[in-house]
């Protein structure tokens, strides 16, 4: 949180122009002090327009899922497993679906959002879910799995736009962007972005979440993304 006010102020002083902070799913809904120190985050970078004064720097948030291959993230752990020959994978709930996302695909939509951004958008990526079940099948396969239980602090569907923000949010061809609760810019027309971009309300109670996804991920198409 200290550091989020401290890029914001550095920002401001310094005349940048465009600023996106990287959020995380974790920041929608927060179950846990890690989730809620984000969503802190969110609002403060958003709020961050309010502030600018004379200033030209704008402020708005990316937020996306697991980033294929990284640290903390599930696939690592399952390979390591595979490595020493684990006589089973542990699962904490088989319902468990996750969002996946390459660190390619992040880096080029956080590139875009600058060019789409009016300031104070969160924007979010259409991107892909999984049953972690599958995932596990997927990189080991033939081997076990194991309910261990569902950890504290731990969602069975990640979220991404919450169902009390559908009234806030938008929907593009590939992302959706959820609108701030205050118009900063007299200006701005969040359905018409940057790039020239349109996008319409969601439903009433729309929620965007790995659950309730279109798009599946097959175990191949897992594999692919973790040999890229």
């Amino acid at each position: 949180i200290h550091g989020a006010e401290n890029v914001i102020a550095a920002a401001i002083d310094n005349g940048v122009e465009k600023v996106i902070a990287l959020s995380t799913d974790k920041a929608a809904n927060p179950i846990n002090l890690y989730g809620a120190t984000k969503l802190a985050s969110d609002k403060l970078f958003v709020a961050a327009n309010n502030v600018t004064g004379g200033h030209k720097t704008r402020f708005a948030v990316v937020r996306y899922g697991n980033v294929v291959g990284s640290r903390g993230s599930v696939v690592p752990f399952f390979k390591k497993l595979v490595a020493e020959n684990a006589k089973t994978i542990p699962i904490t709930d088989a319902r468990m679906t996750r969002f996946w996302i390459t660190l390619q695909q992040g880096v080029d939509f956080v590139v875009k959002s600058f060019e789409r951004m009016h300031g104070g958008e969160i924007f979010v990526p259409k991107i892909p879910s999984m049953k972690v079940t599958d995932l596990a099948a997927a990189l080991a396969p033939g081997v076990p799995t194991e309910l261990i239980g569902i950890r504290p602090g731990e969602k069975l569907h990640e979220v991404m736009c919450p169902r009390d923000d559908s009234h806030l949010t938008l929907e593009f061809p590939d992302h959706f962007v959820i609108q701030p609760t205050i118009k900063f810019f007299s200006a701005a027309d969040f359905a018409r972005n940057g790039l020239g971009e349109t996008g319409a309300p969601v439903p009433e109670d729309f929620e965007y979440n790995s659950g309730n996804n279109t798009q599946w991920l097959s175990a191949t198409q897992m594999k692919d993304l973790i040999r890229d």
